[in-house]
């Protein structure tokens, strides 16, 4: 197996680096979309995240990977495998990283049922497709402005059930498609659909670096990772294992931090003030907010988490016009988010806030 590119040694990119932790950390988000030119490590940073994230629990021998500990969740064969007493054992496997092509149909996608053999030998058969191989891992689609619409349709549709259920003349299979979903892009080569780009929870457009010196240090790493890849890999190790174990530790936390009313308030201001339609971005804002908090460890979210959710879940759903400006900047971001906290929460009940940290990125480079 070839060795993967440390996370951790990708240079700059910080919010695409944020973007893909957070949805790490809790991929109920809804997955991310990457825009961006040639050359930005954009398929690198989705293979790289892949591979950093922690082993997880799975039913031995399941097809799907189901997790022993949601049994609400398991698959038609583990569910039947539980009723008739069969004992269902665990064991430990590593995320799984499904790369779909462009070329994808439906059924590729989804998997097929095998209606001949149940009308003949009364025996259903299902073949897996890419969400079943995509279970509780990474599926990450190059180009995916390339794809077909229908079939982008379909993976956002599981994405967000977090079940794949496939009926053919009366005969149904059903099983877990929890996973990572990661897009790349590039708008030269032509855009989303509006309807499509609102499904991608996150959205980031990034850019070769300018700076000279974080370009040099981009060669000198890739230089050395080319002459010896093992040997870079164990150099950044350290720090691999570092966000291995932080992002281990937000995804037991998440669920447990705490938002106020003022925060909900200052959310939907926020919101509505950019005519955002919908409601999907409310609640990627929220989600997103608590995760960044699990990921730095705290309890509860501040003002900045949620500016730093914002800044990635709103500017492909800003609505733009011809005389109007093409993007809002993250400062102008930051600057709204912060006047309508303040003013969302005037006759509000007074609650315990946070102190905001200083600006920072979540991750840095080592």
């Amino acid at each position: 197996m070839p060795t993967i590119y440390p996370f951790t040694a990708i240079v700059g990119q910080e919010r695409m680096k944020r973007a893909l932790i957070l949805n790490a950390v809790d991929p109920r988000i809804g997955g991310v979309l990457i825009r961006g030119e040639r050359g930005t490590a954009k398929s690198t940073a989705a293979r790289a995240l892949a591979a950093l994230l922690p082993k997880v629990r799975a039913v031995r021998g399941c097809r799907f990977g189901c997790d022993p500990d949601q049994p609400a969740s398991w698959c038609t064969e583990c569910r039947e495998k539980a009723a008739s007493g069969e004992p269902l054992p665990v064991e430990e496997k590593p995320i799984p990283f499904v790369n779909l092509p462009v070329s994808a149909t439906e059924d590729r996608v989804v998997g097929t049922l095998d209606i001949e053999q149940a009308i003949q030998k009364g025996e259903r058969h299902f073949e897996p497709g890419v969400l079943a191989a995509a279970n509780r891992g990474l599926l990450y689609i190059d180009e995916v402005n390339l794809l077909d619409d229908h079939v982008v349709d379909v993976l956002l549709d599981s994405a967000a059930m977090g079940m794949n259920i496939v009926e053919r003349e009366g005969i149904s299979f059903a099983h877990p498609a929890r996973f990572i979903l990661v897009g790349t892009m590039n708008p030269e080569e032509g855009d989303l659909r509006p309807q499509l780009l609102d499904r991608f929870a996150l959205s980031v457009d990034i850019t070769g670096i300018r700076d000279a010196r974080e370009r040099v240090t981009i060669i000198e790493h890739n230089l050395a990772f080319e002459a010896d890849a093992e040997a870079f890999r164990r150099t950044w190790l350290p720090h691999e294992e570092k966000l291995s174990r932080i992002i281990a530790q937000a995804r037991t936390m998440v669920d447990d931090v705490k938002y106020t009313r003022r925060d909900l308030l200052a959310i939907a201001a926020l919101t509505a003030s950019l005519n955002v339609d919908g409601h999907r971005a409310d609640l990627v804002i929220l989600k997103a907010a608590r995760a960044h908090a699990a990921f730095e460890g705290r309890a509860s979210i501040t003002d900045r988490d949620i500016a730093l959710a914002a800044e990635l879940a709103l500017p492909h759903r800003i609505k733009r016009g011809p005389f109007q400006q093409a993007e809002i900047t993250p400062e102008q971001l930051q600057e709204r988010i912060e006047n309508l906290a303040g003013s969302s929460s005037e006759g509000e009940p007074s609650e315990r806030q946070e102190n905001p940290e200083p600006e920072e990125e979540a991750v840095k480079k080592k």
